[in-house]
């Protein structure tokens, strides 16, 4: 199940949210003027900023690509796409651009392949961040130990309800990291007999998406002692859903990212929410720089790249706090 290598990370400080939207961001150095004399160009082809965690992704990204052009002459060009047809025509126009590697992180992995493949039919390196592809188009992966977190997750809560309860899983959309983490999740407890999974619902890695499934879901089950949420910010909406409807047969909610906030809530006793699992934002800063050297004809040392998936409890909240990234 663990494949590559884990990549040890230090989370940077707090950084603010981007809102790129869908304009084109191209790379500059400090005194604002692009780099005219570059020979080498990345593509970068991204999400718009839905969310917390995207958001913070997408400014880690900027950043890396601003540096990089200052110090290594590279040029770049940004793309923020709303839907996987989009993000597919900025890929298109990415390659017609005839830019040197570009950097996909898929809104969906099926719909994003074909795109993907073109990338490689263009003979263009390819990283991938984040969601996978469902070919083999990308030179290099870079993402977090998504089987992992859900695995950890369902120790925790075999570990919080001593092998006993009804859990709610609130997933992401179609997409791998979605897939991983509801498949770690499923194999740590597919032994446990008294571990029973009542419903599970797509929140779109979105707090007002999660928040309308979690109301429906309370009022079709009667008894929920666990919540796995595959995002943090859904697990917010969760915990809207859960507190507005009144219900205390609720014991804990997991959440994954590690937001700043999701860590004043593990401080919190007070709060459902009792865990999350890291999966770091900065993972971006890596794609771009492995882009840098495959765009200079560097050959990649690994083809993919592993962030570990921290546990974060009430026990360890303290020491990751200030580190928090968004």
């Amino acid at each position: 199940m663990r494949k590559g290598w884990v990549l040890s990370m230090a989370l940077g400080t707090v950084i603010c949210l981007s809102a790129c939207g869908d304009e084109e961001a191209t790379g500059e150095g400090e005194d604002g003027e692009g780099t005219e004399d570059s020979d080498l160009t990345i593509g970068i082809s991204l999400p718009s900023a839905t969310h917390g965690w995207m958001g913070a992704l997408i400014d880690h990204a900027e950043t890396e690509a601003n540096e990089i052009s200052e110090n290594k002459g590279i040029d770049y060009v940004m793309t923020n796409a709303e839907d996987p047809n989009e993000q597919a025509n900025d890929v298109d126009d990415l390659i017609s651009q005839d830019v040197d590697a570009l950097v996909l992180l898929p809104i969906e992995s099926a719909a994003l392949t074909p795109a993907g493949q073109n990338v490689a039919d263009a003979d263009i390196p390819l990283v991938v961040v984040d969601r996978e592809l469902e070919n083999d188009a990308a030179d290099v992966v870079v993402t977090g130990d998504n089987e992992g977190i859900g695995y950890n997750a369902g120790q925790y809560l075999i570990d919080q309800l001593d092998g006993e309860g009804d859990v709610v899983e609130i997933t992401g959309p179609p997409n791998s990291v979605t897939e991983q983490r509801s498949a770690g999740f499923e194999e740590a407890i597919e032994d446990e007999g008294g571990i029973e999974v009542v419903a599970s619902q797509d929140g779109d890695f979105s707090t007002e998406t999660s928040l309308d499934v979690m109301q429906n879901v309370l009022q079709a089950q009667d008894n929920i002692d666990a919540v796995y949420t595959q995002d943090d910010g859904m697990a917010f909406g969760v915990l809207q859903a859960i507190e507005e409807a009144g219900r205390e047969d609720v014991q804990y909610i997991t959440g994954a990212g590690g937001e700043t906030e999701t860590y004043e809530h593990i401080e919190d006793e007070d709060s459902l929410i009792t865990a999350t699992f890291l999966y770091p934002p900065f993972m971006s800063e890596e794609g771009i720089r492995l882009a840098a050297d495959l765009a200079q004809g560097e050959d990649p040392e690994e083809e993919e790249v592993l962030l570990e998936a921290t546990e974060v409890t009430d026990e360890n909240a303290d020491e990751h706090y200030e580190d928090a990234s968004f």
